[in-house]
């Protein structure tokens, strides 16, 4: 049987194997999902519910193994891998019993009801950056909703993905959650097969793909397609607290984040203080494998990111960008913590996805040209300003699907992006019912 190869993240060496889905295969996969559907949908709401919480309470057998492997395929340090499978773990209930609230039928007026009504098919594609919590924002709903699911992992995370998935189904009924390993191509199948929905995280370009697939069946889309979060640090700006942010945003799982912070405009005013204190704190991280002490800044994924994230730094330095710490040569797999100033529209890294721990600044005399270049992008997931009281002005201008003032883009509210960097969205009520098909009964 063939089979995908897991690859640690910090030497190469294999890590263990998976049975790998071929495209010929996945019309069997998706027949048994729809199987599966039929009996899962005609299961009361609330059943569905608890089955699923039954299922995830499996998962507390596993919890270290999960983290170890998260650490391992993808380098994140161990800490923050083990918040991201307890979080996981510990946030099913209330999870689930949000996701069932939305989907609860409604009255309207005495005789109308709302119903929101499995899809049937619900294909799961996820990424390898947060491997645990990205598949299960998408999956959950999916299945309360009442649709089988079939996920696809990164190929960069296999094992993470397989044992998720295998310990769930020792509780879930067969064939209503299943998975599939592969490269593009095993995704591709899977789009293109009989299914009603995908729902995806990841790049632009596949994003792109799914779409021009998925139109031929009109399949239901969300897809959240990654960012180039811009941050405004204006005149009136807690500059401690803006620093802190700008670091840590940018740094935070190796800068491996969709709403990592990636460029930063801030007013000429207070710039040299800025950059000043950013080196300073940027320098209190540490590079390194994810056992070694108090390191917060993991390997990069893979050879290919690694190098992706060295061109744009050698763009930045060919270009007249001044390096305040780091450089723009980096041994694999590590790139150390970077803070570059100077940054124009013309360079790769104000034009494009980073994935790396990189603070990027550029400096403006005139607020309204820092949101012009801020909003000059195909991205608009998030963006962040910080400032006094005129920083609500300037939020407002901001083309994001998430903008935030003196704090991280995101919060209680559904996970949007606007432009390019999203189609349709996730988490809240809102989100959740894009998972199910709304039927009207009227008397």
């Amino acid at each position: 049987m063939p089979t995908l190869t897991s690859y640690d993240a910090i030497n190469r060496s294999p890590l263990g194997d998976v049975p790998l889905t071929e495209p010929l295969q996945m019309q069997a996969v998706v027949l048994r999902a729809k199987k599966a559907q039929k009996y899962w949908s005609a299961l009361p709401l609330e059943v569905r519910q608890q089955k699923v919480v039954q299922a995830y309470e499996r998962l507390i057998s596993v919890e270290d193994q999960l983290a170890l492997l998260i650490s391992k395929e993808m380098g994140k340090d161990h800490r923050r891998a083990k918040y991201e499978v307890a979080g996981t773990i510990q946030n099913v209930k209330y999870f689930t019993q949000e996701i069932a609230q939305a989907l609860t039928s409604e009255s309207i007026g005495h005789e109308t009801k709302m119903q929101y009504r499995p899809l049937g098919v619900v294909a799961v594609i996820s990424p390898w950056n947060y491997p645990l919590a990205m598949a299960n924002n998408l999956l959950l709903p999916a299945l309360i909703a009442g649709n089988s699911v079939v996920l696809k992992p990164s190929e960069e995370t296999p094992l993470v993905a397989d044992l998720f998935i295998k310990t769930l189904n020792q509780l879930l009924p067969e064939n209503v959650l299943q998975v599939v390993h592969g490269d593009a191509e095993t995704g591709k199948a899977l789009v293109n097969a009989d299914i009603n929905m995908v729902a995806f995280t990841g790049s632009l370009g596949a994003g792109k793909h799914i779409m021009a697939s998925a139109a031929s069946g009109l399949k239901r889309l969300v897809m959240e397609l990654g960012g180039n979060d811009p941050l405004i640090v204006m005149a009136s700006a807690d500059i401690d607290k803006a620093v802190q942010f700008a670091v840590a945003s940018s740094f935070e799982n190796t800068g491996q984040m969709c709403t990592s912070t990636e460029r930063i405009y801030v007013d000429e005013r207070i710039a040299d203080e800025f950059e000043h204190k950013v080196v300073a704190f940027a320098s209190r991280y540490q590079a390194g494998a994810w056992d070694e002490g108090n390191v917060n800044i993991g390997p990069i994924v893979n050879p290919k990111q690694h190098a992706k994230v060295l061109s744009q730094l050698k763009d930045a330095h060919a270009k007249g960008a001044a390096f305040l710490l780091g450089s723009h040569h980096y041994e694999l797999p590590f790139i150390q913590p970077t803070v570059v100033t100077g940054i124009t529209p013309d360079m790769l890294l104000e034009q494009d996805e980073t994935f790396g721990p990189i603070v990027a600044i550029s400096r403006f005399n005139v607020l309204s040209e820092a949101i012009d270049r801020a909003n000059a992008s195909p991205y608009g997931l998030g963006a962040v300003v910080f400032g006094g009281s005129d920083a609500n002005n300037v939020a407002e201008q901001m083309e994001a699907g998430m903008v935030a003032i003196n704090q991280g883009a995101g919060g209680p509210g559904p996970w949007v992006g606007a432009k390019q960097s999203g189609f349709g969205f996730h988490g809240t009520a809102a989100g959740h019912r894009q998972f199910s098909q709304l039927r009207i009964i009227s008397k």
